[in-house]
């Protein structure tokens, strides 16, 4: 089942998610929901805020970021195989050189900017099993965990940029609240006229 993307402005996207249980109802058909939601919309992570859930519970799948011709065939084979769902997840620790990348996000279509970030990242999470795992990664697969991590904090990748580059991107902002753009996926806005 695809689910609507729940669009910038709603408030369940700034709610720090609560954590869950391995009694979650219906977790897995959730989990796999998500994947196809994902998958339909070519996104490389979704959390589970974006689909209107404020839980610690977001998707990394970097298949798509493979194909890119900037990358030397360890980094392709390494993001190809990248499929992991993390359950009450928890960073450690952030290292490294900030770099940037010019992100995106379900949420906000049509807003692509450059956001800096840590080079390497430790996490502690859950996978489906609720084993808990402690686990280091860095490079693209780092920043894509980052991000949707930011997710379940109730954090968007426009807060870290500059006052100058909001200023610039707010009237795209405002559209996207009201429903006056068109995604290749399904998407539900906060302030749609006529709802």
């Amino acid at each position: 089942m695809i689910l609507p993307i729940v669009g910038y402005g709603d408030p369940v996207l700034r709610k720090v998610g609560e954590p869950i249980a391995s009694d979650y109802p219906k977790l897995k058909e959730l989990i796999e929901t998500m994947y196809e939601t994902m998958h339909n919309a070519y996104g490389v992570g979704l959390a589970a805020p974006q689909i209107g859930l404020a839980i610690r519970l977001f998707i990394v799948d970097t298949e798509p970021f493979s194909e890119s011709d900037d990358l030397n065939e360890l980094e392709k084979e390494q993001l190809k195989s990248f499929k992991k769902t993390f359950i009450n997840a928890k960073i450690l620790k952030e290292e490294g050189e900030e770099w940037g990348f010019n992100e995106g996000c379900l949420s906000i279509p049509d807003v692509r900017e450059d956001v800096y970030r840590k080079g390497k990242i430790t996490i502690e999470y859950c996978e489906e099993d609720f084993i808990t795992k402690t686990e280091v990664f860095d490079g693209l697969i780092a920043r894509v965990i980052q991000h949707e991590y930011d997710h379940i904090e109730g954090i968007l990748f426009t807060d870290k940029l500059s006052t100058l580059k909001k200023t610039l991107i707010k009237k795209r902002l405002q559209n996207i609240m009201e429903g006056k753009i068109r995604a290749d996926y399904k998407m539900k806005f906060f302030n749609k006229k006529g709802r």
